[in-house]
């Protein structure tokens, strides 16, 4: 990948690891980066530039009320999807932070949650390009039957850094 960050540049260095091992080394990378990704035990199962897929398991930490995954638990799931692959393609030079998040629970979820975020080739070239902007990432979140049970879409923005 051409313009490596920091972190596309860590995440090339894990995938030279045994297939077992990428998805347990780059969620602990991810855990201690974002703390509260890590606390929650979620599970990076794929990041590349163009998606990111993000496991969920229903334990008791990460519950409501009626044993499924909290509401803002599956918020975290979105953000960490959206962000970590938004991430890979912002230069070192530019700060990421997230600007908005919007997201509409429609059914009751059951089980496991998995998140799903996906940008076009030309998507992040523009991420890559553009000095300072943002950019509207879908985020796909179902739960262990595959229905979607949340709707959600995250604006991340990044600057260059001050010097």
């Amino acid at each position: 990948m051409a313009n490596k960050n920091k972190l596309s540049t860590l995440v090339g260095k894990i995938e030279k690891l045994p297939v077992s091992w990428r998805a347990p080394a780059i969620s602990f990378l991810m855990g201690k980066v974002i703390p509260f990704a890590g606390t929650s035990g979620t599970r990076v199962e794929k990041l590349t530039p163009n998606e990111c897929i993000i496991v969920m398991r229903n334990k008791k930490k990460v519950q409501n009320h009626i044993g499924s995954v909290h509401a803002a638990a599956m918020g975290l799931l979105a953000e960490s999807a959206t962000g970590f692959m938004t991430g890979l393609s912002v230069p070192d030079d530019r700060i990421i932070v997230i600007r908005s998040m919007k997201l509409e629970y429609g059914k009751r979820a059951s089980g496991d949650m998995k998140a799903v975020a996906s940008f076009s080739d030309e998507q992040v070239q523009y991420i890559k390009e553009t000095p300072k902007g943002d950019i509207e990432v879908p985020v796909v979140i179902t739960d262990a039957t595959g229905t979607e049970t949340v709707k959600a879409t995250m604006i991340w923005a990044w600057t260059p850094k001050k010097k």
